[in-house]
């Protein structure tokens, strides 16, 4: 039977000119960590090496609740101090919009100050794709283009992507927008296959975007499946996995890089033997038999 062809080491990153590796590490949890400035910097060091080129933080990371707002950009930035050099070797993305306690805030004076206090945390002169992190309903898409597009002609970012956005709110950001948009960051996983069907994907592939997924191990249920469902994506995975020699975890990233959009997976844990052992899902072969066992087992009732 004929298989799925290998996922690429490395892709574009949309039609920025920028390559990005095919797996991203996210810091969501980097505070969490219990690590100084010099720990990140071995840490990020680690990723590096193991070929994970694609790093995401966001100004929200490290908020509690209560505290905490821009403390992971901020880590990040004091390691990225000690160590300069590792600047270079990475794309950094970032991603604003969230204004604790307000749900969202892109009104312009907002979004142009969370750019410049991201630059500034991070300590670094440009952000390789910057991300609005959740639509603000309030804002005018041809106000937050504004914005971006300033920002990119001042060199302040790179390229710009989004997260956590439908179709038609890409699609509206877009159209006012003389930058083009390169990345989408939805939640995918095997146990979160809406935007396989929903025409997320499909409207990243006519667009030219950079699917990034996150939460790709279904936020831990792959790796503890506790109902019904959860076991039989996880059985899936494991048939692959098995025979391959990989850990399930690696399987279901490479079950999401098998997708003809380019997804990738972001990995979110804070321990560099986790994300070295992400990597080896660069070597999962899948038949579409094979993949299509898993997506059967997630919608829980077969194709039409």
């Amino acid at each position: 039977m004929s298989e799925l062809p290998l996922p690429p080491a490395v892709r574009p990153l949309g039609r920025s000119g920028i390559a990005v590796s095919a797996l991203g590490w996210g810091m969501w949890r980097l505070t969490a960590a219990g690590l100084d400035a010099a720990g990140v910097a071995r840490l990020v060091e680690g990723v590096l090496d193991a070929g994970v080129t694609l790093l995401d933080t966001a100004d929200i990371y490290g908020f509690d609740g209560t505290s905490g707002f821009g403390d992971a950009e901020a880590l990040l930035g004091q390691a990225l101090a000690l160590a300069p050099s590792l600047r270079s070797r990475m794309v950094l993305a970032t991603k604003g919009g969230i204004l604790p306690p307000l749900p969202y805030d892109q009104s312009p004076t907002y979004l142009q100050g969370a750019i410049e206090a991201s630059l500034r945390r991070l300590k670094t002169d440009v952000i390789d794709l910057y991300q609005i992190h959740r639509p603000d309903i309030l804002a005018h898409p041809q106000d937050v283009a504004r914005v971006l597009d300033d920002a990119v002609q001042a060199g302040k970012i790179r390229s710009i992507g989004v997260s956590n956005f439908t179709p038609a709110q890409i699609a509206a950001l877009s159209h006012f927008l003389d930058a083009p948009l390169v990345a989408t960051q939805p939640e995918i996983s095997p146990l979160r296959i809406e935007p396989l069907e929903n025409g997320e994907m499909d409207q990243a592939m006519v667009m030219g975007l950079t699917p990034l997924a996150w939460s790709p191990l279904g936020g831990g249920s792959l790796l503890d499946p506790q109902t019904p469902r959860d076991r039989a994506v996880a059985d899936a995975l494991d048939a692959v996995a098995d025979a391959q020699g990989v850990s399930r975890s690696s399987a279901a990233f490479s079950w999401l890089m098998a997708h003809p959009a380019g997804i990738v997976p972001i990995v979110g844990s804070q321990q560099l033997a986790r994300v070295v052992e992400a990597t080896q899902a660069l070597t999962v072969r899948w038949t579409r038999a094979e993949w299509y066992a898993v997506l059967v087992a997630s919608r829980g009732a077969p194709l039409p």
